[in-house]
């Protein structure tokens, strides 16, 4: 069905201020920060009710679920803070008031996954810079009403209860969004770099988050709310003004457009689009404004066929389960486990916590390389997986030394833990929605990435509910949950890894560039070569040796 866009108003302005046009690379540096910014809003919104459960609900016993990232709990949170709140807030002051903000979290939750798979899709049909911009806005209103419940007085949980479920389901606009908009502007060469470093935006938005609700936290919860809300509601302003979703709208064409008034001109630029360091000429070439496009959206049910959707899907349950496990409860667990002889305070405990996060960004950066390098993100994600194993424990066997062991750890679980985590949700799921297998000039960017992160949401749920049961057993009971879940991810992905090492160690393909990447490749190699000779016999077996030879 045609579709006219026209330029954002932002970038209209500056057309007319500048008299010229940008290049292709400043197009794509702009992309990249207005994306990081709304992405980076999107979470800051979700910190303030974690910020505020110890001031709602201020039984001391409840208050290892209130732990402010490092550094700025000393900074910001003041004992008067427990004087001022010391009665809570009704209804979550009372006995079941823990188990009350545990259903807000649950329900904020489950609307945002399920919300996801119907949002991918009218991502893909509508215009994603105006649906952008109406789910941050959204998002911001109803995170603000729920702080203005302190200022109307509001005491019924219903209430609140409202405001986190529709937040949730504007919230669920945002990551099919975003990843959409990468894909749309970037190639697959560097994606998977590019995407493991902008990826960073979940971290950045969770401590401005956490430093904006904790900084206003004087002067009456509600505006932990109001602030954050308000943050994200002017990035959605940006994103209108300025988010070109995609190249065509601004005077690029894009590589899979098919449709014939386009295919005559598109082939002298579909190298400057795949090749992401093409030269200066390419990136300042004029190219003529499209206004039209012709471009239809895919079904839940057909994306689902797009080879790969439903491994990486599944995968990513098992990966989000671990990696939300560790974020959901390692705090608590550093608080119960002796480290270096000595119990931890609630707060040394989110600091040290938060060394799992920076193993994490290094994680997605590094899958990223890798995976671009070796042209394998499934290869790639097993083998992290893999890797994960191992990491989680000699974790919880030497953890408990010292804190630097336990730091030092912790970094490396977060980054094997982690970076597939990061991988799938940006560049697999960039990949698949522009599969060579959507003919004509379908396109399933939204869509694909809410079936893949609707369903590690799921998983994300499911761990730390299990981890509350199995904790109660004993620690050891909660990590061999996590080492399974770990492995299970990594098997899902067997008949893909299967297809990516075939093809790599075909008589055709070259060798590994460097021992580092032989490294890399060799968990996937030990895990699944039996299943290679099984299903390619001998001549696969004669290959994998001649490749050795070299």
């Amino acid at each position: 069905m045609g579709r006219m866009r026209g330029i954002p108003p932002g970038i209209l302005l500056i057309r007319s201020v500048r008299g010229t046009d940008w290049s292709l690379k400043t197009y794509r540096y702009l992309i990249l920060f207005v994306t990081f910014v709304a992405y980076t809003a999107y979470h800051a919104s979700r910190k303030p009710s974690s910020i505020v459960k110890s001031v709602l609900d201020p039984n001391p016993g409840h208050h290892s679920n209130n732990v402010l990232p490092w550094p700025m709990g000393d900074f910001f949170l003041k004992q008067k803070i427990n004087d001022t709140y010391s009665g809570g807030w009704a209804p979550f002051n009372g006995k079941d008031g823990t188990s009350k903000l545990g259903e807000i979290d649950v329900a904020f939750l489950a609307v945002y996954s399920l919300g996801m798979y119907v949002a991918g899709h009218l991502g893909d049909t509508l215009d994603l810079r105006l649906f952008l911009t109406t789910g941050m806005i959204g998002s911001g209103i109803f995170v603000a009403l729920f702080g203005m419940g302190y200022f109307w007085k509001i005491h019924h949980f219903w209430y609140f209860l409202g405001m986190q479920m529709v937040a949730g389901l504007f919230q669920a606009t945002g990551w099919p969004s975003v990843v959409a908009v990468i894909g749309n502007w970037f190639g697959k060469r560097r994606r998977g770099l590019i995407m493991g470093i902008w990826n960073a935006h979940t971290s950045v938005g969770n401590i401005s988050g956490s430093l904006l609700a904790a900084s206003v936290l004087d002067y009456g919860w509600g505006w932990s709310f109001i602030l954050p809300g308000g943050f994200i509601v002017v990035a959605g302003v940006m994103v209108y003004l300025f988010l070109a979703a995609y190249p065509e709208d601004v005077g690029f064409l894009d590589p899979s457009e098919s449709s014939p008034n386009a295919r005559g001109s598109i082939n002298n630029n579909n190298r400057m689009w795949e090749e992401e360091g093409g030269t200066s000429n390419d990136e300042e070439a004029t190219v003529p404004r499209i206004s039209y496009v012709n471009r239809k959206g895919v079904g839940l049910v057909g994306a689902c066929f797009i080879p790969g959707v439903i491994p990486f899907a599944l995968c990513l349950f098992f990966s989000k389960l671990v990696a939300y496990t560790f974020l959901f409860w390692l705090p608590f667990y550093l608080s119960q486990t002796e480290i270096g002889g000595e119990r931890l305070s609630v707060k040394s405990a989110g600091n040290l916590s938060t060394m799992f996060d920076v193993g994490g960004i290094f994680g997605g950066i590094l899958a990223g390389y890798i995976s671009d390098r070796l042209k394998a993100r499934a290869t790639t994600a097993a083998t992290f997986m893999y890797a994960a194993i191992p990491s989680m424990l000699l974790y919880r066997t030497y953890g408990n030394i010292s804190k630097t062991m336990n730091i030092i750890l912790m970094i490396v679980a977060g980054l094997f833990i982690n970076g597939p985590y990061a991988l799938i949700t940006t560049a697999v799921s960039a990949d698949l929605g522009t599969h060579s297998s959507l003919k004509g000039d379908s396109r399933a960017l939204a869509t694909v990435t809410a079936i893949i992160d609707g369903t590690g949401s799921m998983g994300a749920s499911l761990g730390p509910l299990l981890t509350g049961f199995l904790s109660t057993k004993g620690w050891d009971a909660v990590f061999a949950m996590l080492m399974i879940g770990a492995c299970i991810a990594g098997l899902l992905l067997t008949r893909l890894v299967c297809a990516e090492l075939t093809e790599r160690t075909a008589l055709t393909s070259p060798r590994p560039r460097n021992n580092v990447e032989g490294i890399l490749l060799l968990p996937s190699l030990c895990i699944h070569y039996p299943i290679l000779y099984v299903t390619q016999q001998a001549p696969l077996s004669q290959s994998l040796l001649r490749d050795g030879r070299r």
